[in-house]
């Protein structure tokens, strides 16, 4: 098994995105070739997504809907407390980090942006049991007072512009902390093309949570505990996929976030099958992958699970040297970066 160290780069702190692009699509997409050896890396920009993609092919995307899950506030004692929502379990509670000098004790009430009074319940590991004490749920509430939960390397508070921005165009279904940020680049004009070309499209749906920026904590892999997040794949998409699978084009992921939920459901027997629920899948460089042909994804952090995921995907040493590449192109990184165009070793 790999160490924690063989996924560590350096990263020049200016090459962190700090604001989105004002176009979606003008973004940059680095094209991984595998299918070459060694792999070859064609600097393009995102719209000539529509060269690497073919009429069989099938685009899958996560169609998650960020909330505004960030809440200030303070303790029953004065002291200031950040809560940022992991999942809703109900229109009245919410699991969540809380962010405090001391972590609050069950039964302890806490008062959030001035308006929110809620009661702490209780906790689980690293969160905290939440019920807000109001008639009206809380997507409700979180709408009206939260804060767009930007990732912690953009160093600046939300604005109104990330309200929209930090959503992809297709996005429905709330529950998600963070963007699945590959989606982040498409239009519905780029939508649009791909459909008159003829390239089918489906949606899954992941609630990507805040555990997806917790570092890894361990050298050796195989101690790592990976946080859960819930997915859903209908049998829609089961039936799309068999379809491209038998006309011969490539499934094509949209995000990380869509090749999890889409390995997820195929773990059990090898092969897709609709499942909903909770996943914990860590995938690593020796993962067979059953479903996914190629993605599409931004650059992700050194050390984490998601770029354990591309190094299965695409090879160990080939990511290795696209990231090298990235770097001395100056390619914008994460969140709000550019993207890849990545086959499957």
């Amino acid at each position: 098994m790999m160490q924690l160290s063989d996924f560590r780069y350096s990263l020049p702190p200016e090459l962190i995105a700090q604001e989105a692009l004002e176009e979606r699509a003008a973004s940059r997409l680095l094209h991984v070739n595998t299918q070459t050896d060694p792999a070859t890396f064609h600097d393009k920009t995102f719209s000539d997504i529509l060269d690497l993609i073919h009429k069989d092919d099938l685009l899958i995307f996560n169609n998650t809907r960020v909330i505004p899950a960030r809440l200030h506030g303070q303790k029953e004692s004065g002291g200031k407390v950040e809560v940022l929502v992991e999942r809703v379990l109900d229109d009245h509670r919410i699991l969540a980090h809380v962010r405090a000098n001391k972590s609050p004790k069950a039964g302890g009430l806490l008062l959030l942006e001035g308006a929110l009074k809620a009661e702490v319940l209780g906790r689980e590991d690293r969160l905290f049991e939440i019920c807000f004490l109001h008639k009206r749920g809380v997507f409700e509430l979180l709408e009206e007072y939260g804060h767009i939960p930007l990732p912690p390397y953009i160093e600046r508070e939300d604005t109104e512009a990330d309200k929209e921005r930090y959503q992809t165009v297709f996005a429905q279904k709330l529950g998600a902390v963070a963007a699945p940020t590959a989606g982040l680049h498409f239009t519905d004009n780029l939508l649009q093309t791909l459909k008159d070309k003829g390239v089918a499209t489906a949606q899954v749906t992941l609630h990507v949570g805040a555990g997806t920026f917790l570092p890894v904590s361990v050298d050796n892999l195989e101690d790592h505990v990976m946080h859960s997040e819930w997915v859903e794949v209908d049998q829609q998409v089961c039936d799309a996929v068999k379809q491209c699978k038998a006309r011969g084009g490539k499934v094509v992921a949209v995000g990380t976030t869509s090749v999890r939920s889409l390995e997820s459901a195929a773990k059990a027997t090898g092969t897709l099958q609709p499942f909903t629920g909770d996943t914990k899948l860590f995938i690593t460089p020796g993962y067979n992958f059953n479903v996914v042909d190629a993605m599409i994804t931004n650059f992700h952090l050194s050390e984490s699970t998601l770029l354990m995921l591309v190094s299965a995907f695409s090879g160990y040493e080939n990511i290795k040297m696209a990231y090298e590449h990235a770097i001395a192109e100056k390619y914008r990184f994460f969140s709000y970066g550019d993207s890849m165009f990545l086959e499957k070793q």
